[in-house]
């Protein structure tokens, strides 16, 4: 809602696509300019903390606009939130602009298409069988159904028994804890039917997770729990139970390759389909936000080449075929030649604390991501957002115009 009315204020009336050359300001007769840049920004931590705006976000965006209100580059809005709260921020914002402007950590389960004729179990908050039905997926039980009819309430009443669920979707951290962790756990190792006793099947159900960020910052002076805790605990809790692993299907959201490939094509919708030079990534978490546009840069530097082992792994999260195998339709082709990576000190990430949670003996990423300290180096280091928009106007040779 904060960000909503804020871009409001700025009397953002035409969105993008952009339906016309931009003219920069301070200029009579400026010759055309295609804009070769686009610019994905984070929300928490870069434009927001909790329900209050950041002060230099106001005068970023300022700076982004042409004399017409419209924006200088393509932008796009990548955020791994998935409750309630934020999912709805973001369908005002996308809505304001009338474009897909936003990514959310779930956006990418519309291009894993293979998944959405099964049953899937989907545990977070918010209206997850909307969510879930937007995204494609037509069989959709959440864990408050399995609750009611697995395995404590009376099952006469066959007519509403859910499905079994094939498939688990976990969309982000949930409400009650140890309910999900406990109906969760009964699922896997049920492979699908937890009214029975638990019986650990030779294959697991396959489990998608959107958003692996351990913490994000809302308005307490440190960091909070993210989805990723709600992981590190069920891993823990199967593994303890089981003597096994864990295994992911596609890990989706920040830092993700998919994402990031879908979070291009979103850019290139808006430039007409024109191709991108440079791609400007704007977050506050290094494990997340720095880590995946770092990937991102190397994967646009290599794909015309075969890619390394450890970069194949991070790629896909945890080693698996899903991220991977998903058509190579031409919008998901990624066009762009680089990818640049600025962490602002507005968030997560705080210079002043000596900690960066990239270490060897503190390592704040998930399980499945491949330590490679390169990918958490930041192309460039900014105190806020105000001045990550400076540094791209800058590089993109418009400051002159502004």
């Amino acid at each position: 809602d904060i960000l909503w009315g804020f871009l409001n204020t700025l009397k953002i009336t035409q969105s993008l696509p952009l339906k016309k050359p931009i003219h920069l300001p301070g200029k009579r007769k400026k010759e055309r300019i295609i804009p070769s840049a686009g610019v994905l920004f984070d929300v928490d931590g870069v434009l927001l903390r909790g329900g209050s705006l950041i002060p230099a976000a106001r005068r970023a965006f300022r700076k982004l606009l042409d004399r017409n209100n419209n924006f200088l580059f393509p932008v796009v809005f990548v955020t791994n939130a998935g409750s309630c709260q934020r999912h709805h921020k973001a369908q005002q914002l996308s809505h304001l602009l009338d474009v897909q402007q936003v990514v959310l950590s779930h956006s990418p389960l519309r291009m894993l298409k293979s998944f959405h004729d099964k049953c899937v179990l989907v545990s977070g908050q918010g209206p997850l069988t909307d969510i879930a039905n937007s995204l494609g997926f037509q069989k959709v039980v959440n864990v408050e159904q399995l609750r009611e009819h697995h395995p404590l309430l009376d099952m006469v009443e066959h007519g509403t028994r859910p499905k079994p669920p094939v498939t688990i979707i976990l969309f982000g951290e949930p409400i009650r804890w140890e309910t999900n962790l406990q109906l969760l756990i009964d699922v896997l190792l049920t492979n699908g039917s937890p009214a029975g006793m638990h019986a650990l099947a030779a294959s697991q159900l396959p489990v998608l997770a959107c958003n692996i960020d351990l913490t994000w910052m809302a308005e307490a002076p440190s960091p909070r729990f993210g989805h990723g805790m709600f992981l590190l605990c069920l891993e823990s809790v199967y593994r303890k139970l089981t003597g096994r692993e864990l295994q992911y299907e596609a890990l989706l959201g920040k830092p993700s390759l998919l994402t990031y490939r879908y979070a291009e094509r979103q850019l290139r919708l808006q430039n007409h389909g024109r191709k991108l030079s440079t791609v400007y990534a704007i977050g506050d978490n290094l494990m997340t936000d720095i880590y995946g546009a770092n990937l991102y840069d190397r994967y646009l530097s290599q794909q015309h080449a075969a890619m390394t082992t450890t970069t194949k792994l991070v790629a896909q999260g945890t080693g698996s075929q899903v991220t991977m195998t998903v058509p190579e339709e031409e919008e998901l082709v990624s066009a762009a030649a680089q990818c640049r990576s600025i962490l602002v000190c507005t968030g997560v990430y705080n210079p002043s604390d000596g900690n960066t949670a990239v270490s060897e003996s503190v390592f704040h990423g998930h399980r499945d991501l491949v330590l490679d300290l390169e990918l958490v180096e930041p192309h460039h280091v900014v105190e806020d957002v105000e001045e990550a928009v400076d540094l791209l106007l800058q590089r993109e040779n418009l400051t002159s115009d502004l």
